[in-house]
């Protein structure tokens, strides 16, 4: 990668020269004051002068390194010459020019790797005048193990580290843990952890319920679990008619047999074969791998729906609100999202679209070379594909007609509360604190975040307490480590939001759980940080602590009440009442951790499987501490430094 000076040398007039329009006094239409867009389009100029025919991306820089926009081009020269001129671009590209100070450019043998290294720079940095795909947690998949004798089913998210087969994706996790139930009941597939199967004697309750065939304790080989295992795979990979049949197949055989308890077992794998596809709200006879995207728009808003059809069967959807400038056309906006859907997760062989997207042949290149096959990208206009395309765009129109409505709910409310604080304007984002513990052990402060679109849980926040000078059970300190360490990072990594169409990463306001006392702790932490802007609202709980009878606290104000009824009281309520969900959950869970940590865990080297050596030889973590060093030299599986270090971390803690 090379980043061009902004003052190029002069050089002999370019060939290619006609290709930059001569800029224009005139204002661009748009936002763009006109002297900052000419001064932007000669910026850009001085760029282009240098710049090679050949495929690559670009990245418009702003003020202080901003990335503004990262593109890709078949020819970079003549892509860049586009934003030369002063005339005729939109109110965003004209915004983003009047924005630039500096450009930087990387070169590729191809425009289908430029479009791979777009993505990802896009992902990398989020320009704001970028589609953003927003919502990019990993999907969920099947996994079949392949590193034990008796495999194991589970449900996986993240890198495919581990050997086995993988099936998906699914669009929740619901779905997958759906789709597992039913597959246990069809193929008695162990879902239980390596360790877990190693030290069975006898079988567990899922055998006794027919979810599982119990190799761990023998009750079926080990070649006929894997047979078992086969037909899963079998199942999962569209040769589901073939693995019903054969067991109709095992279950006619069984009756001929007489043998109808064998059949019985046969009789329920099959029904619950049945329940996994009948349940399904769509199944195509003719598509066996796809993923159907439907893109709509409505009041400024674009809704992408997603649905996946794996081995003949829907896995389900989910939909997307990609971050898109108004002006932008909807096949331009699902160009730009298919390729940052795609940019980690594996293509199927088949895409279909609602819209004809510009770069398709592209992303079909980029997908096809990356996957070994090919892939194609189309755009149904009959029969059964154009049927899965319109359903799919039916729940995009119904999904984000929804969305509207909650939105508009939900801004009404943060109108109310606006209101009823004094607030200038209602807020974008309202953050909530609380902490838990008990007696002052596992404290926790846990923060939620609510907005237009209601709660924001990306944005949850939780915070261990770490401070050792606090009292046990000091709310107020709880509180003021909280704030001051909530506060403090937003000043060093988050400047103040500039960007009106993302969502805010300081809040607007804060409530806090607590009355006179906790909003006085949080007034001094903001305070030593030189926050003053940022409206501050304690809730004490009423009298009996019954709803609706709270008393809000402010700076400057007599305490007061809302009336009853008031819709901002109700809205309050619910703020409160997810912040102390969420802090005691955290709290709990916490706890719970506490609880079953062993001693060994603390020692150095003892990994899972010497830990589970040492208790299976002496039985609890305590006789482990009373063992003497010859006696932890001599169990099975421990070396003698590793009894060595056992040893003497008891011995020193106990000193």
């Amino acid at each position: 990668m090379a980043r061009l000076p902004s003052e190029p040398p002069d050089e002999p007039e370019d060939e290619d020269a006609e290709e930059a329009l001569p800029l224009d006094e005139e204002a661009a239409p748009g936002e763009a004051e006109p002297e900052h867009l000419t001064r932007g389009a000669e910026v850009i100029r001085r760029f282009w002068k240098t710049l090679p025919n050949d495929p690559g991306v670009y990245r418009m820089i702003g003020a202080g390194g901003e990335v503004l926009y990262v593109g890709k081009a078949r020819s970079l020269k003549k892509r860049v010459a586009s934003y030369t001129r002063g005339l005729g671009h939109s109110n965003r590209i004209a915004r983003m020019i009047a924005a630039t100070e500096a450009m930087e450019f990387v070169t590729t043998e191809t425009e289908a790797e430029a479009l791979l290294l777009e993505t990802n720079y896009i992902k990398q940095l989020k320009p704001r005048f970028n589609v953003l795909m927003r919502d990019d947690k990993s999907f969920p998949y099947i996994l079949i193990t392949g590193d034990h004798p008796a495999p194991q089913i589970v449900k996986h998210r993240g890198a495919r580290n581990r050997k086995g087969d993988y099936f998906g994706p699914f669009a929740s996790a619901q779905a997958v843990g759906r789709t597992i139930n039913a597959l246990q009941r069809a193929f008695l597939l162990r879902t239980c952890t390596d360790s877990y199967y190693e030290n069975r004697t006898r079988p567990c309750l899922l055998f006794q319920i027919k979810r599982c065939a119990a190799p761990c304790t023998g009750e079926v080989s080990i070649g006929e679990y894997r047979g078992l295992v086969d037909e899963a795979r079998d199942f999962l990979s569209g040769r589901s008619q073939a693995v019903r049949q054969r067991i109709a197949a095992e279950m006619q055989a069984a009756s001929d047999d007489l043998e109808f308890e064998r059949a019985a077992r046969y009789r329920d794998r099959l029904a619950a074969l049945s329940a996994t596809t009948s349940t399904q709200d769509i199944n195509p006879a003719d598509v066996e791998e796809a993923d159907v995207f439907a893109i709509h728009e409505e009041a400024g808003q674009f809704i992408v729906e997603v649905f996946f059809f794996r081995t003949g069967q829907n896995w389900g959807n989910r939909a997307f609100y990609p971050r898109a400038d108004r002006s932008m056309g909807r096949a331009e906006v699902l160009g730009a999202f298919m390729a940052q859907f795609y940019n980690e997760r594996p293509a199927p062989r088949l895409i279909l679209m609602n819209e004809e997207i510009e770069d398709g042949a592209v992303l079909a290149e980029a997908l096809s070379g990356r996957a070994g096959h090919k892939i194609e990208i189309s755009v149904p206009r009959r029969g059964p594909k154009r049927d899965l395309v319109d359903h799919a765009a039916k729940n995009a129109r119904e999904a984000l007609s929804r969305k509207l409505a909650d939105t508009a709910s939900q801004q009404k409310l943060l109108a109310t509360i606006g209101v009823a604080f004094g607030l200038e304007k209602p807020p974008r984002r309202v953050d909530v604190f609380d902490n838990s513990h008990i007696m002052g052990t596992n404290a926790v402060g846990g923060m939620i975040v609510a907005g237009e679109a209601g709660f924001m849980k990306t944005h949850y926040r939780t915070f261990n307490i770490k401070s050792e000078e606090l009292t046990p059970g000091d709310d107020y300190g709880m509180m003021r480590e909280v704030l001051h360490r909530r506060f403090a990072r937003l000043q060093k990594d988050a400047p103040r939001d500039s960007d009106p169409e993302s969502f805010p990463q300081w809040p607007d306001l804060v409530l806090i759980d607590g009355g006179k006392g906790q909003l006085d702790a949080a007034r001094m932490v903001l305070a030593e940080l030189g926050i003053t802007d940022v409206p501050l609202v304690g809730i004490a709980k009423g009298p009996d602590r019954d709803a609706g009878r709270e008393t809000f606290f402010i700076e400057g104000r007599t305490p007061f009440k809302l009336p009853p009824r008031e819709p901002a009281l109700y809205f309050v309520q619910r703020l409160r009442d997810e912040a102390h969900r969420f802090a005691i959950g955290t709290h709990r869970a916490k706890r719970k951790r506490e609880m079953t940590k062993s001693p060994l865990d603390e020692i150095a080297g003892i990994g899972p499987r010497r830990k589970r050596a040492l208790l299976l030889h002496f039985g609890t973590a305590k006789a482990v501490s009373r063992a003497s060093l010859a006696d932890l030299s001599a169990t099975p599986g421990v070396n003698e430094a590793t009894a060595r270090a056992v040893y003497d971390f008891f011995h020193e803690k106990e000193g």
